[in-house]
């Protein structure tokens, strides 16, 4: 044992034959971790002291001798997400272990750029930006850990990853020989940190562009010509709306521009060492994309700018291989020169396929905002939501909506009438009956994205407004009212319930039972929950082990995380469907101003 500064370290490993280690154990005077499990190559018992600045220190360094064992013989495949605040990396084995994860912070660990939460707000709060050289050596610095960590690069043999959606990167003319011919002696900072026309990457807060948002839509018919088309009506993050205010106001960056990429294919495009076509899935998040051909909608892109097909190039479905890693990853870390590279995705549908769903699945995520995800085979595009490319199958879509008032409006009520206690909360849940005996409660907090209203809304059993409910009612009525809505409006952008209908839920909300409950009893499905730790970056690992390997996804990556069935729907069908009938009567007359 070493003790030189009073973090001495203790670690105590215990491992079986191969596939059954029982992870490891780290101490120190003053905290306590438990890691694992992990993999080893023999029987054997390990103790070790060992002097360590820190935890952290130790974890990490134990990771790497793990990841070395675990390694050593089998395959690993890699997943990045370029997400607002961070680049982190996952690397999983052929067991669908986590063998390795690391990160780079933004405003930590590249301070220079002076970014607060990876972004910088501009004076009028409405133009959010980042400096794109800042992604290329956030890069650097992540690929530069995993060589100081002697992270073995070789053992790679695929690589996808996702980006924040909506944002663009603008590549000057002339860079792709540059990207071609990188030097492994410089960063990739050093020789592209003057090779973007736009120096400063529009990101998805960005709200600046109504007055194109507005163009695109008369451009093309319609708010809802433009759904009908694209997916979605025309937003201010969107791609498209920000390409055309680069136009207007920038010309002359606009025509010194080779190549636009998304975040995605942009961070894609340093793997390749060339332009990355854009995937499907992320396309559709730029009102750029036809949902139904896959293609770039002719209409669309001469309304936001000249030459813009040539500037986009191609899209791809978001399984394919688009390349293998660059010649400059090969000589400068030792990447395997066969390691291919499966197209890069938003980090939306790359959560979608970390969380591994099936053909009819719906995904609710239960957090500030809540969120609901549906595969969906027919569609049918609305003005709220999104229809968006399936990356897990090429012919159907994914549905992606949004509702701004979520867990903050659920803690509200718990604090308000059960007392700040969700155990008190689930109580009084449970002593209300299913239907709540046909009240029915709204409460938008915040200013609601669909419909655009905000205010406390409450009818009785015979639809009369009134002012207030007993706790218990509110407590079901808050929990009801949001979860009718999650239905109503998956109804609306084409989701059907199936025999085979389960409900995966993630997210804060999801470690209640009672709730879970009253989710199974509206959707009339089975509810599921599986604990995916940064799910964009496992998603994306498994892409790329399936385009490597072949099968199905579904199949595969259900194996990786297993569902845990948490709730069974009761027979509530006909009260739910009243309920859900008088909750379209009020969104109804919501939009027609007569509430």
């Amino acid at each position: 044992m070493i003790s030189a500064d009073k973090k001495t370290v203790h670690i105590l490993i215990l491992v079986g034959y191969r596939g059954q280690g029982q992870g490891f154990h780290c101490q120190t005077d003053t905290s306590t971790r438990s890691i694992g499990p992990v993999l080893c190559s023999s029987f054997c018992t390990f103790f070790i002291s060992v002097r360590s600045a820190s935890l952290l220190n130790c974890e990490q360094q134990l990771r790497f001798w793990l990841l070395a064992m675990a390694s050593s013989e089998g395959k690993l495949y890699l997943g990045f997400d370029f997400s607002t605040q961070q680049i982190k990396v996952i690397a999983v084995t052929e067991k669908f272990e986590v063998a390795y994860d690391e990160h780079v912070q933004f405003d930590v660990d590249l301070p220079e750029f002076k970014t607060h939460g990876g972004v910088h707000i501009q004076p009028d709060h409405v133009t959010i930006t980042t400096p794109t050289r800042m992604w290329v050596k956030a890069f650097d610095l992540l690929l530069e850990r995993m060589k100081a960590s002697k992270f073995p690069f070789q053992n790679v043999v695929a690589v996808s990853g996702a980006g924040q959606q909506h944002g663009s990167v603008f590549w000057s003319t002339g860079v792709n020989k540059y990207l071609r011919n990188l030097s492994p002696d410089q960063t990739m900072y050093e020789q592209l940190k003057d090779c973007f026309s736009v120096e400063d990457s529009p990101v998805w807060m960005d709200a600046s562009t109504r007055a194109q948002c507005k163009k695109l839509e008369q451009a093309v018919g319609g708010p809802e010509i433009l759904t009908g088309i694209t997916g979605s009506r025309a937003y201010e993050r969107f791609t498209g709306a920000q390409i055309m205010k680069i136009c207007e106001t920038r010309r002359d960056a606009y025509d010194n521009t080779e190549r636009i990429s998304l975040v995605s294919s942009f961070a894609a495009s340093l793997f390749i060492g060339d332009y990355a076509p854009i995937d499907h899935s992320d396309a559709t998040g730029t009102n750029l994309l036809d949902i139904w051909s896959r293609d770039w909608s002719q209409q669309c892109l001469e309304a936001c700018g000249p030459n813009l097909a040539q500037k986009l190039g191609p899209s791809v479905h978001s399984s394919e291989k688009i390349g293998q890693v660059s010649d400059y990853l090969v000589s400068r870390y030792g990447f395997n020169p066969d390691c291919i590279v499966t197209a890069f995705v938003g980090d939306n549908p790359a959560s979608l396929a970390g969380l591994a769903p099936g053909q009819g699945d719906v995904i609710v995520s239960l957090g500030t905002s809540d969120t609901v995800f549906l595969w969906l085979t027919k569609p049918t595009p609305g003005l709220s939501g999104h229809i968006m490319a399936n990356p897990l199958n090429r012919n159907d879509f994914m549905s992606l909506t949004c509702f701004k008032n979520g867990s903050l409006t659920r803690e509200r009520i718990r604090d308000e009438k059960a007392g700040g206690s969700w155990e008190k909360f689930s109580e009084m849940l449970k002593k209300t009956p299913p239907g709540n005996n046909g009240v029915l409660g709204i409460y938008f907090d915040q200013m609601e994205i669909q419909p655009f209203i905000e205010g406390e809304y409450r009818f009785d059993g015979d639809g009369s407004k009134v002012d207030s409910f007993p706790p218990e009612v509110e407590v079901r009525a808050v929990i009801e009212g949001q979860f009718i809505a999650r239905k109503v409006h998956a109804e609306n952008v084409g989701f059907q319930l199936g025999p085979k209908t389960r409900i995966i839920a993630t997210g804060g909300g999801s470690k209640n039972q009672e709730i879970l409950q009253v989710l199974a009893d509206i959707f009339n499905s089975p509810v599921y929950v599986k604990d995916v730790p940064n799910s964009a970056g496992l998603g994306c690992a498994m892409r790329a082990m399936h385009t490597l390997e072949g099968g199905n996804f579904s199949d595969m990556a259900g194996k990786a995380h297993p569902s845990v069935l948490v709730a069974s729907p009761g027979q509530y069908t006909e009260v739910y469907a009243k309920l859900s009938a008088r909750y379209r009567e009020f969104e109804k007359m919501a939009e027609d101003g007569s509430l």
